[in-house]
């Protein structure tokens, strides 16, 4: 037993009150990561209800991304400080004032104010919740808090898009942000009537420093930057970028260099040098990165390409995250039975491989049906990956290093996912205009097909009272959005190509390195 677990023990024998903390904590996550997903899944809606275009929505991930990543940044200091009675409680009105500011917003400015206060208040869920279990259980009541804490995870990543579909529908794009209102005010009444108020507090009181969270602000700043330019830059100022990209690294280069000699380091790498730990995290970085392409690319591909309602895009991807749930569910009752965890991280590389495939050749307007094999076989790849390299990542490290280390992992989550969603968004734009301008080559007078094609729609727009040229404009635009429609269909389906030989190589990965059996 912790040192912590020993001096709460009393405060937690009645199981009543255990249980209520286990849900507590499995809400805190959750409330994470139905916001992240809404917010994902809604986005291109978002954007429109507040006037952003692209790129000025990529300011405000960018701007989410950051605050949240300082949060995580500062939280060894801020809970030791103030215990994680109030520190929880403060992320939770910041995490609701954004809310409600957001739900507000009606430019990109505001928005991106809005999300920033949110992001800062995010932030400490996730990690804190994981944190607490261990923090607040015994090692018998570990396992059914860890419960809980997935559920709530993968429960709630199952909901969230069939939510904002249903909410953006039925009442617009500002119930994203208000429906998560709810489920934060019981978090938060929670986290004051049943989180002790001396948990996670240290003895030897913090020596605050402003300099270390600057320079881990300028890092992230830069590097996030570049993510989130990378798409309008790559092609119309490479060299701009390329500095860009270099500066971040080489700031956070210098920022990992201070911490590692630093006295008192928001990341305490040093203590996180376990040859098992680094190849975990390396695995991490893998699962996010191919979880957060897909995760840009599936409604996208669902909704814009295929021609599918949001309702139904929400969801597929709803059923994704119930595939996901059955599938943890499973891993919880017969995974600690598995002497060897291996096969089933190859397993999961496979199926989403597999998933890519199923999805790389569907035909022009296949209907929902034709995609349920592949969203199931897709939503099983996160469990079968992430549960079994989650064992490798923190079993080497001891009760007193495991906070540090899922501090540094939750770091690199919002980094992979910034970069992954980065590369998706540059390779569909460059796909899609090489498809397009195939296409759109074919399609000339001296292509008879075309041709007639294009004169049967004119003859159709007449027959229903337009005049010639309204009737000749109409048939063209047209022609140009069913151009535009097939070559995002064959952008999308190119980059599920590229997806599948990715999870395939993540597959040889795992199967050539030896630290996991």
């Amino acid at each position: 037993m912790s040192g912590a677990a020993r001096r709460l023990a009393p405060l937690l024998r009645h199981a009543g009150r255990k249980r209520l903390l286990m849900l507590l904590l499995g809400l805190l996550v959750g409330l994470d990561f139905l916001e992240n997903g809404m917010f994902i899944f809604a986005a291109s809606h978002i954007a429109g209800g507040v006037g952003a275009g692209p790129r000025e929505f990529a300011e405000v991930q960018a701007a989410y991304a950051v605050a949240s990543m300082l949060s995580i940044a500062a939280q060894q200091w801020l809970s030791r400080h103030f215990g994680y009675r109030r520190y929880l409680a403060g992320a939770l009105v910041l995490f609701t004032v954004g809310a409600l500011a957001a739900a507000q917003a009606g430019s990109t400015a505001g928005l991106a104010l809005a999300r920033t206060v949110q992001g800062l208040g995010s932030g400490a869920l996730f990690t804190s919740s994981r944190v607490l279990v261990q923090m607040l259980f015994t090692a018998a009541d570990r396992p059914a808090a860890t419960k809980c804490f997935m559920i709530g995870a993968f429960g709630t990543g199952a909901l969230s898009p069939i939510l904002a579909a249903t909410m953006v529908e039925a009442w617009g794009w500002q119930w994203v942000f208000l429906a998560a209102l709810p489920p934060a005010g019981i978090a938060l009444a929670g986290v004051l009537a049943l989180l002790p108020g001396g948990v996670g507090r240290g003895g030897e009181p913090v020596r605050w420093a402003a300099g270390p969270l600057l320079f881990f602000a300028a890092a992230i700043g830069c590097v996030q930057w570049a993510l989130s330019e990378a798409r309008y830059e790559v092609f119309s100022h490479p060299a701009r970028l390329t500095l860009a990209v270099l500066a971040g690294a080489a700031l956070a280069g210098a920022f990992l260099r201070h911490q590692w000699h630093h006295h008192e380091p928001l990341l305490r790498l040093r203590e996180l040098r376990h040859p098992a730990y680094v190849m975990g995290l390396g695995l991490y970085f893998l699962y996010y990165c191919l979880t957060n392409f897909s995760a840009y690319l599936f409604p996208i591909f669902a909704e814009r390409s295929l021609g599918l309602p949001l309702a139904t895009t929400g969801w597929l991807n709803g059923f994704a995250g119930v595939a996901s749930v059955g599938m943890a569910w499973l891993y919880i009752r017969f995974g600690p039975r598995m002497a060897k965890k291996k096969p089933l991280v190859v397993g999961g590389a496979l199926g989403l491989a597999l998933a890519s495939w199923l999805f790389a050749v569907l035909p022009p307007g296949a209907p929902a049906a034709a995609l349920w094999l592949g969203v199931a076989v897709k939503g099983l790849f996160g469990v079968l990956m992430i549960l079994p390299v989650a064992g490798l990542t923190f079993r080497s490290l001891g009760e007193a290093q495991f906070a540090h280390g899922y501090q540094s992992k939750n770091l690199m989550r919002q980094l992979a996912g910034s970069f992954s969603t980065a590369v998706a968004a540059i390779a569909l734009q460059d796909r899609q205009f090489a498809t397009a301008s195939d296409l759109a080559a074919r399609l000339n007078t001296a292509n008879p097909a075309a041709t007639q094609w294009l004169d049967t729609l004119q003859a159709g727009f007449a027959a229903h009272g337009m005049a010639p040229a309204q009737a000749h404009g109409a048939a063209l635009a047209e022609l140009s959005r069913v151009v535009d429609q097939q070559s995002l269909l064959m952008a999308c389906e190119d980059l599920y190509r590229g997806l599948g030989l990715l999870a395939l190589a993540t597959g040889v990965v795992v199967l050539v390195q030896r630290r996991l059996k």
